[in-house]
């Protein structure tokens, strides 16, 4: 029910700035005046959080609303296209009496399209969102712009912040004052005076520039990969430029002497790995059991085993890991780290090993 509620909040408010859209639309300036230009600005944001978020362990301590102020910067990139960097400090107040208010905030780096290049806009973006602990949230929302002169303007957003871990879904919307640094009015343009004249004109067909649809910097007829994205580095065949990059994770666990029992403080470690195979699903793992030298070759071989399956089974059964991806190995006194004959070798000697590397191809940017 507090869900809808805070839906409901947020429709009203986009309502009521498309509203304002068609009584004001006429107020804004040459939106190719701003292309290139940096602003600044101060906003004020308040925030209605998802209901199952609690300031404490009680199911009672869910937050009822949060406020507070921040300040922006941003980039007019295109005539269509900002991006902004805005950080909001904020003070959140407990649904129930007898919980603790708590502080919050936001850090957002986000895209604004103009689809009109006029007043309206959609935003959408990533926001660091920090409600008792820092969670990443992709955002999304509709504002408005209301420009005073050629420079500086009022705005009134709403938005949607859709937490990616927990499925958190927080509503929040924020008005704000920015000042645009370097834009230049726009010139008048003056009418040219009518010539009368009785000579005869030559007619002249107008010259036609060559297209690039994608604005690329390849025109039409010679770009072999049309709709690039605009941000890409093409190459001369108008095609996105690709560098390859390397994502490595390597898993080390060390166990007590004659256990195979995986200690706790090792669990967080091993969620990192699941993590890694979560985002690289077409990658497999080998996980190598070791031992130190004391005891019988035989034995070790057989403990370094058991070590290698209760990592297994912890990826299987703790962090959801497909088992087909994951094969172990024990491989006992065989592969030592060290060879001397102490306490301190024969600890770091009995573990276990994984390790995981991926080549992945990343998009140059201009």
């Amino acid at each position: 029910m507090k869900k809808t509620t805070h839906i409901n909040k947020l429709t009203l408010l986009l309502s009521t700035v498309l509203l304002t859209t068609t009584s004001y639309a006429d107020n804004q300036p040459n939106a190719e005046q701003f292309v290139g230009n940096f602003y600044g600005g101060l906003h004020g944001m308040y925030i209605k959080p998802d209901n199952e978020r609690l300031t404490t362990a009680d199911p009672n301590s869910d937050f009822d609303h949060g406020s507070g102020f921040g300040a922006e910067v941003g980039y007019r990139y295109s005539a269509t296209t900002e991006f902004r960097f805005s950080r909001t400090e904020l003070n959140l107040a407990s649904q129930n009496t007898g919980f603790p208010s708590a502080k919050g905030d936001s850090t957002a780096f986000e895209a604004l399209y103009f689809p009109n290049e006029k007043n309206l806009y959609l935003v959408a973006g990533l926001d660091a969102l920090d409600i008792i602990k820092t969670q990443t949230s992709t955002t999304f929302g509709l504002g408005y712009r209301y420009y005073v002169n050629d420079r500086a303007a009022f705005y009134v957003e709403g938005k949607g912040h859709f937490q990616l871990s927990n499925y958190y879904n927080d509503y929040s919307s924020r008005i704000g004052f920015i000042y645009f640094f370097g834009a230049k009015s726009a010139a008048p343009v003056a009418t040219p005076a009518k010539i009368v004249s009785t000579i005869a004109t030559e007619k002249v067909e107008p010259v036609t520039a060559p297209l690039d649809s994608d604005n690329d910097g390849v025109i039409n007829s010679k770009d072999q990969c049309p709709e690039t994205p605009a941000l890409n580095k093409v190459d001369e065949n108008g095609c996105t430029v690709f560098t390859e990059e390397t994502a490595r994770m390597v898993l080390l666990v060390n166990f007590d002497n004659n256990k195979s029992i995986v200690k706790p403080e090792f669990f967080t470690e091993i969620k990192r790995m699941a993590d890694f195979l979560e985002k690289y699903p077409h990658t497999s793992l080998v996980i190598e059991g070791h031992t130190s030298s004391q005891g019988s070759a035989a034995y070790n071989k057989k403990i370094s085993q058991q070590r290698a399956d209760a990592i297994v089974a912890i990826l299987v059964e703790e962090f959801n890991v497909d088992g087909g991806r994951l094969s172990a190995v024990g491989y006992g006194e065989e592969r030592l780290l060290d060879p001397a004959n102490t306490a301190e070798a024969h600890a770091k000697n009995r573990r276990v090993e994984a390790k995981v590397e991926v080549t992945k191809k990343v998009a140059e940017k201009r």
